[in-house]
């Protein structure tokens, strides 16, 4: 094989790389069409159910990046409040390209679960990048926002309507908790996510859920 056909290989075989990613990105973080919760937002993260009754379900979620920040707080409701309005203007041009990026769905808190009675917690609130962004997002130009990339993972999920606080996400959370100990399920205790999918103007038909991340192979609800 000759240099120059040696390099060009070398430089083939690397955009196609480079596009299989880009696909992959792309392929769950897709239209808002193809999902029953998001309804405000033209993409949407996707996901491939596992298996549900009317307990809980189980998803499969593709590795994504978010673009998140983080706030300390005695209640989860103060934390999302500063947190929303940080990243909200991190999409809407406070970003050294000066773009305005596409808000998309779901808004994600991630809650640590070991709080100290009366004792403060950080809560990472995160934004979904939408597909263009996924591989090359705009940096912050605040330095408390920054971008993280959640891993390929199974998730147990339990849905709830209303609006996410920290009395309701906290209910759900044991509720949820209570379903999975009852089957034996292994799960990480250290945090679970709140997440949203609806805008505060929106005022029925509100879609919340609570996620804890699977541990070993996941278990299955059986009819109810």
């Amino acid at each position: 094989m000759t240099l120059t056909v040696c390099v060009y290989f070398r430089v083939y075989l690397a955009g196609l790389v480079g596009l299989v990613l880009i696909l992959t990105a792309e392929a769950r973080v897709g239209n808002s069409s193809e999902s029953r919760f998001c309804t405000e937002s033209k993409e949407c993260l996707l996901y491939d159910l596992v298996c549900k009754n009317d307990d809980y379900e189980v998803r499969h979620y593709d590795s994504v990046k978010w673009v998140s920040t983080d706030e300390e707080a005695y209640f989860m409701d103060k934390a999302t409040y500063t947190g929303f309005r940080r990243l909200f203007n991190y999409i809407t041009g406070s970003n050294k390209a000066g773009v305005n990026i596409d808000m998309t769905a779901p808004v994600t808190v991630k809650i640590e679960e070991k709080k100290k009675m009366w004792g403060s917690s950080v809560f990472t609130l995160s934004f979904l990048l939408p597909s263009t962004h996924q591989m090359t997002p705009p940096q912050p130009t605040d330095d408390k926002v920054y971008f993280t990339e959640m891993p390929d993972m199974k998730v147990y999920v339990r849905s709830y309507g209303g609006w996410m606080m920290s009395l309701t996400s906290s209910v759900n959370s044991m509720l949820l908790k209570r379903q999975l100990d009852k089957v034996q399920a292994t799960y990480n205790k250290d945090y679970h996510y709140g997440v949203g999918y609806d805008s505060p103007k929106k005022i029925l038909n509100r879609h919340n859920e609570v996620w804890y991340m699977v541990e070993g192979e996941p278990v299955c609800p059986t009819s109810s």
